[in-house]
């Protein structure tokens, strides 16, 4: 599986994060296309645990991305989030997530490091990012 997304995507998640306080999380919205992802753009949800170290996402806000997004013909392909003081790989609580929300997960660090993950028949997979311009 591939992640295909776009640098300046990639660019803008790592500013979000290097300018918060607290886990930054939301949609990646796109398409699948076979065995790859494609994002077409990123819709941030408020953190309404408003923590440094977990996140949840606002529900309110997660169903109107959600109705806005199928009104425009994309899909949720991926949830994002940042790791503030940790590697970029899925925590405890992130499997339990993944496990509700079955796409691919795109975790970031202030640092800018960013890596992707997707759970297969219970295993966590990384999965590629690849730039979409190549």
């Amino acid at each position: 599986m591939r992640l295909i997304i776009g640098r300046e995507i990639i660019e803008m998640l790592i500013e979000m994060t290097k300018n918060a306080n607290v886990e930054v999380c939301g949609f990646l919205l796109g398409r699948r296309d076979g065995e790859g992802v494609l994002v077409s753009e990123v819709r941030k949800v408020r953190n309404r645990l408003n923590s440094p170290s977990a996140f949840e996402m606002e529900p309110v806000e997660m169903v109107r991305v959600i109705d806005e997004a199928e009104e425009r013909g994309l899909e949720v392909v991926g949830i994002f989030h940042s790791h503030l003081k940790c590697p970029p790989v899925p925590s405890e609580r992130d499997l339990e997530g993944m496990r509700n929300w079955p796409v691919v997960w795109l975790i970031v660090t202030p640092e800018g490091e960013v890596r992707a993950w997707v759970l297969r028949e219970g295993e966590v997979e990384e999965v590629e990012i690849v730039d979409e311009r190549r």
